[in-house]
């Protein structure tokens, strides 16, 4: 019957527990029977890779980009099992911008490593400590940081959230993004220091189904989805 609530990666939400390749386990066992086009990805993750190199004198964070490098998943395009006459892709799309909230050096590293591992643009506070931290960043990598005034945050647009800092913080800003008008939006809460963010939260899920029997015939039959 179709994707219903956002598409196969929505029941990884309904685990209690799950280790941290949960979704690439599962995709390497589709990937073992039908093909799979990354060309987009090896694209998407060229500001990653710039990050890793740069964090040569961090271990910690260049293990991390790593990690988040294997379980990349973005800019992939699967064909999917279906009946004869009909050809189903999905592909996985990186989310276009991440409000990353952190008021430490490492967390904001980590939350930019793993917004550049699926290829969206992340979204800081414009002040002294995210604009420092900004100059000392690769070009690559800086591109894809956008700045606003932390008064006009929620104001801007964003489709996901990662937050680091205590739980009285966390609470005021997920109802300041659940007060927003519009699509909702998701927010990641973490602890200062933590790095387990699902990446799988960033992505944009889009499947498409066409109908090869029909071409040749009406036009308008050749692609439903």
């Amino acid at each position: 019957t179709g994707p219903k609530a956002g598409g196969p990666l929505y029941l990884y939400r309904l685990l209690a527990h799950r280790p941290p390749n949960a979704l690439n386990t599962t995709l390497t066992r589709q990937d073992a029977r039908y093909p799979v086009d990354a060309q987009l990805k090896t694209t998407l993750l060229a500001p990653l890779t710039a990050l890793t190199q740069w964090a040569a004198d961090r271990p910690a964070l260049q293990t991390l980009c790593r990690q988040f490098a294997d379980l990349a998943q973005a800019g992939t395009q699967r064909l999917l099992p279906g009946p004869t006459g009909e050809r189903n892709t999905w592909t996985l799309l990186p989310r276009e911008r991440v409000l990353c909230l952190a008021d430490d050096e490492q967390d904001a590293l980590t939350q930019l490593a793993a917004v550049l591992a699926v290829g969206s643009q992340a979204l800081w506070s414009d002040d002294a400590f995210h604009r420092d931290l900004a100059k000392r960043l690769p070009a690559a990598v800086a591109a894809r940081v956008q700045f606003a005034k932390a008064e006009t945050l929620m104001a801007q647009p964003f489709d996901a959230v990662i937050f680091h800092g205590d739980s009285d913080k966390l609470r005021t800003v997920c109802e300041a993004v659940a007060a927003r008008e519009g699509a909702i939006v998701s927010v990641q809460g973490f602890a200062r220091g933590e790095s387990n963010i699902l990446l799988e939260r960033l992505y944009i899920e889009r499947s498409l189904s066409v109908n090869t029997a029909a071409a040749g015939g009406n036009a308008s039959l050749m692609t439903i989805g």
